[in-house]
């Protein structure tokens, strides 16, 4: 039984929804998302919630049950609230400019790193080392975030790189000299 398929999605006010087949069209003040259901799962809006139903209770049909509801459900807090997620850049001569809508690193490469904002997201900076990713798809603003920590991930020596905001690293010790 999947827990999470179960539990009806709100609808917050002013989003709209649409169920074509398998099509759900979720439309918002932020934009306008469409998530595709797998073959045996369906979904139906009823007094202003989504439930989302599969047709037995085969393994597959429950984990796809789970994950069409989890998919609607980010769809639905993405056309009305959004994500975003905020990164740190540490370390000296680190730093990050926005340029247009694309950010421009300097990492200690011998050039500097050009990220191009993909179409539905927004970079923010504040100040030089602190910088923010915006968007209504919670897979593509993660898969950016995560590109670009991947651009210089913290040395656990001695702390430089990007993190998220908020993140521990663990800090090893250097090997001792005589």
């Amino acid at each position: 039984m999947s827990r999470i398929g179960l539990a009806p999605i709100a609808v917050p006010s002013g989003v709209e929804i649409k169920i074509n087949g398998s099509e759900v069209e979720v439309k918002g003040s932020k934009g306008t998302q469409t998530v595709v259901l797998p073959e045996p799962i369906t979904a139906a809006v009823e007094d202003g919630e989504i439930k989302v139903a599969r047709p037995d209770e085969n393994r597959k049909n429950r984990a796809l049950h789970g994950l069409s509801r989890s998919l609607i459900n980010n769809a639905v807090v993405g056309v009305s609230e959004g994500y975003t997620i905020k990164m740190e850049i540490f370390g000296v001569g680190y730093r990050v400019q926005l340029k247009g809508k694309n950010l421009e690193f300097a990492l200690g490469y011998s050039h500097p790193v050009l990220i191009e904002a993909p179409e539905g997201i927004t970079f923010a900076v504040d100040g030089a080392t602190k910088l923010s990713v915006s968007g209504i798809n919670k897979q593509q603003v993660g898969q950016i975030a995560a590109n670009i920590r991947r651009l210089r991930k913290d040395d656990p020596y001695k702390g430089k790189g990007i993190r998220y905001d908020g993140e521990q690293i663990r800090r090893k010790v250097g090997k001792t000299g005589k």
